[in-house]
């Protein structure tokens, strides 16, 4: 039952308050066909606005199944509307871009009702009023008849116990308008339906109950409904509750609309897109030049690597200290002779003062524990012990060959004329740089070799293969011809014959160039000996003997032992800036442990290992100071009868002329002369190749950026103070920072160059927002009568702001969407241009990342621009809204 209590409502203008409704009581029943008739300006609409929750009455009580409506709130009427009361309006009030059959949805949506729930009842409802094959059609394929009763079904949809009609056949012929009273007489068996009209007719023949309405008050009505006082019970104040439209269905709304003015979005979002376009071209080439800055720094630090050696100086102390000296303009002495500047003196002074042993092993098991973090900064660490390979070419058909440590010059006799003249302007640096190894161990990095490295054929050796070697060559596939020779790719007799040559002052004729296929680079080998494999022990002896002077022996050694094999022949990425291979042969660093773990579980080196104090190649002691001295005659007795028959009577000769202390006199003297050059336990111990693998002599840290470099110096600074505080000055370490600052300011230069150009390109970004604001706003003034349409039918101000808001959305997506894939593509003759321009290709790279974010930022700049006309929108009056056009 609905009981409308002493209702007034007055509208106030500037110079006039008009009377809508003066004290109106009508008390109605659950189920019946109330006309109400009355002339324009009577207040039936009024009324029927109030009783539909679109308006507010000033003063009375709207009581609704004995529920009062005077403390409800908006979302209570929201619910009320969506819930209990279903409109028909004249105009049929139907959102064009929208389907009949979303149109039906609508109230089920804002209801919470599900999708497939939604379309169900949709449909049959749309049966119901004879459209149920009409579904899909928009609302202007459809007669006024057939809108209107599309108008009924969605008011219907949500079985309303109300069904409010303004002027239902206001707009229809005659015809269709008997068919929509029918519809309406028979939807009014089950619930209450009232009907705002001006045709009297109509409502005598169609109404159960009539009510007419004349200045705001009710002059007559056919069917008074007369209450028990007895039976009405108090009104109760009890909430509504509220409608829940989900932002899916907002989206949904927004997009509809947008598809039916497609040009106007695209140019819009096109407008929003132009400062998303700078931006993103901005940091492409910002984050490309900053990745490529950070490539160079890789590959630069991987040439320059921080460096800690066992013995160091520390160049930036002396240097400081030499400027300092020579800055110096303290005169301690007169102007009246001529006095030294100790320059070089004073030089070499703080170089011994600056000169320090680094304690490598105990650094090296700092930086390997977890907590010191070294890893987060390098791209690899790579240990050097002195150690020089043995290697050997394969063949051995003519005797062998060794090609590390290389003979080269040694053999020929070149070694020495470095200094010659007549020797074509070859320097002593340029001897000697042909004299560096051409054999030398890789980075232990693959990820970087393989980005400063092209694999011309074959490929890179496995991880742990000590036996796997690779052929490096430059940019025009070459290799110096003294590697060549050195290798044996070329015949070393040549080279030699070359040398004897020019020595002799002959002219020399540039040889033919070589040339060799992969295949017969990928099947070269070569042979490597460990240090200790030379020496084989006499038991008679007990010494250690040198046999690298045996050649049957050489070449049996050579011929058993392991095999290096060439796996691919590399060659450096034009793009990288450096590369890290210093030799044309790189070997992994599983071959050096692997070396160093044979020798040192060698017979000879456990031999010299176990007696610090004997020489295991003579078998005497390291220190012959005093040796052989408190001999006795019975001793050198004993010991002459170990030698042949002719050194015993040699030795009879000798000692008949002497007394018994000559004779151990000259003996103790011969030994300690046989035992040669005064040797140390270390120089066998270097001679051997024995090496402990926790103390190595270098330590080369490879940053991966110069920041990562301060990190690395940070780290090296923190141990210092460990091992101050622990009171070890001694075990401190000290080393040569030679690449400094080198570079360390480029990506900070670039960093700012990037923010003050995305700056001024952000203003109009935000200019694009505004406009975008601009044209929500239109498009709130566009959208106001189906504003009011979605308040009739149960949408919160909430509701109506999120449409409005997601519309905005939708426009910042596509403007983000639309300026990042113009970057994109703009990219590609940008890149080809800088390409062709410096050689370096794919410099501008936009990241997904940054993408993204561009992305999120336009549609949170839009949203923001859009928030003003949307709580305008959220705050039209229903009413207004509904008379609009």
């Amino acid at each position: 039952m609905l009981q409308i209590k002493n209702i007034s409502k007055k509208y106030a203008t500037k110079y006039l308050v008009q009377s809508a409704l003066d004290d109106v009581s009508l008390t109605l029943r659950d189920n019946e066909f109330v006309a109400i008739l009355g002339p324009s300006g009577s207040g039936k609409t009024t009324l029927l606005n109030i009783i539909g929750g679109l308006d507010r009455y000033d003063s009375g009580d709207l009581i609704i199944n004995g529920i009062s409506t005077k403390k409800y709130k908006d979302r209570d009427w929201d619910s009320y509307r969506n819930h209990t009361i279903g409109f028909v309006f004249q105009s049929y009030n139907l959102i064009p871009h929208q389907s009949i059959l979303s149109n039906v949805e609508l109230a089920l949506t804002i209801s919470g009702i599900s999708k497939k729930e939604r379309k169900r009842l949709s449909t049959e409802a749309l049966e119901k009023v004879g459209l149920g094959n009409q579904i899909h059609k928009k609302p202007n394929q459809l007669s006024g008849g057939q809108m209107q009763r599309v108008a009924i079904a969605r008011a219907l949809v949500n079985n309303p116990d109300i069904l409010l009609a303004d002027e239902p056949t206001g707009a229809l012929d005659t015809e269709t308008s008997i068919l929509v009273m029918d519809l309406l007489k028979e939807i009014a068996k089950d619930r209450l339906v009232i009907m705002v009209t001006h045709n009297p007719e109509l409502a005598e023949h169609y109404a159960t109950r009539t009510v007419k309405l004349r200045d705001g008050k009710i002059i007559d009505d056919s069917d008074p409904y007369q209450e028990n006082q007895q039976d009405v019970t108090k009104p109760e104040h009890k909430s509504m509750g509220k409608t829940s439209m989900s932002f899916l269905t907002a989206l949904s709304l927004s997009l509809n609309n947008l598809k039916t003015k497609k040009a106007r979005t695209i140019l819009t979002a096109f407008a929003g897109s132009i400062g998303i376009i700078g931006i993103a071209l901005i940091l492409a080439l910002s984050s490309g030049i900053n990745n490529y800055i950070e490539n160079v720094q890789k590959d630069t630090l991987s040439t320059y690597p921080i460096s800690i050696e066992r013995e160091s100086i520390d160049m930036t102390s002396m240097m400081s200290t030499m400027m300092e000296h020579n800055r110096s303009n303290g005169i301690t002495h007169d102007l009246d002779k001529i006095y030294s500047n100790n320059i070089v003196t004073g030089m070499f002074s703080t170089l011994s003062e600056e000169k320090k042993a680094n304690d490598l092993g105990a650094f090296k098991e700092y930086i390997e524990r977890e907590d010191s973090k070294i890893n987060d900064y390098v791209s690899t660490i790579q240990y050097g012990y002195d150690l020089d390979l043995q290697i050997y070419s394969s063949d051995t058909t003519n005797g062998v060959t060794q090609l590390n440590p290389s003979k080269l010059f040694n053999r020929s006799g070149m070694s020495g004329m470095s200094g010659m003249s007549g020797m074509g302007g070859m320097s002593a640096q340029s001897m000697g740089m042909m004299s560096s190894n051409v054999f030398s161990e890789m980075l232990g990095n693959k990820e970087l070799l393989e980005s400063q490295y092209d694999v011309l054929a074959g490929r890179f050796p496995d991880e742990g293969a000590y036996n796997e070697v690779v052929l490096v060559v430059d940019k025009n596939n070459e290799i110096s011809d003294f590697a060549l020779y050195t290798m044996d790719f070329m015949n070393q007799e040549d080279f030699k014959n070359i040398q004897k040559s020019l020595a002799k002052g002959e002219d020399v004729k540039e040889p033919d160039q070589a040339s060799f296929t992969y295949d017969e680079a990928l099947n070269k080998t070569f042979k490597f000996v460990l240090n200790t494999d030379y020496y084989v022990y006499n038991k008679e002896t007990g010494v250690w003997k040198d046999m690298r002077e045996d050649k049957s022996f050489m070449t049996k050694l050579v011929d058993d032992s392991l095999e290096l094999k060439i796996v691919g022949i590399l060659k450096p990425n034009p793009e990288a800036s450096a590369s890290s291979i210093n030799g044309a042969v790189g070997y992994t660093s599983a071959l050096t442990e692997y070396i160093i773990n044979k020798i040192n579980n060698s017979d000879i080196t456990k031999a010299q290992l176990a007696d610090k104090e004997t020489n295991v190649f003579t078998n005497m002691p390291f220190d012959m100071n005093g040796y052989m001295e408190n001999i006795t005659m019975a001793e050198i007795n004993d010991f002459v009868k170990t030698l042949s028959e002719e050194e015993q009577q040699q030795f009879k000769v000798l000692s008949s002329t002497m007394t018994e202390d000559q004779i151990i006199a000259t003996f103790g003297e011969q030994i300690r002369s046989a035992a040669g050059k005064e040797t140390t336990y270390e120089d066998n111990i270097a001679q051997l190749g024995i090496v402990n693998l926790d103390q190595p002599s270098t330590i080369n840290l490879y940053p991966i950026n110069f920041e990562a470099k301060d990190a690395i110096a940070k780290i090296v600074e923190d141990y210092n103070t460990i091992q101050k505080d622990a009171g070890h000055e001694d075990m401190t370490i000290s080393y040569t920072d030679l690449v400094g600052l080198m570079m360390s300011s480029i990506t900070t230069i670039i960093d700012m160059i990037s923010y003050v150009l995305i700056g001024f390109v952000a203003i109009s970004l935000v200019v694009s927002s505004i406009m975008i604001g601009i044209i929500t706003y239109i498009s709130v003034l566009e959208r106001t009568k189906e504003i009011g349409i979605l308040r009739s039918i149960g949408a919160s101000k909430r509701n109506i702001s999120s449409i409005f808001n997601a519309e905005t959305l939708i426009i910042g997506f596509t403007s983000g969407m639309l300026g990042i894939v113009i970057s994109l593509l703009l990219l590609i003759p940008i890149n080809a241009i800088i390409a062709s321009l410096s050689g370096i290709s794919k410099i501008a790279i936009l990241p997904w990342g940054y993408a993204i974010v561009l992305v999120v930022i336009s549609m949170i700049l839009t949203l923001i621009a859009g928030l003003i006309p949307s709580k305008k929108a959220a705050k039209k009056d229903p009413v207004t809204a509904l008379r609009s056009e």
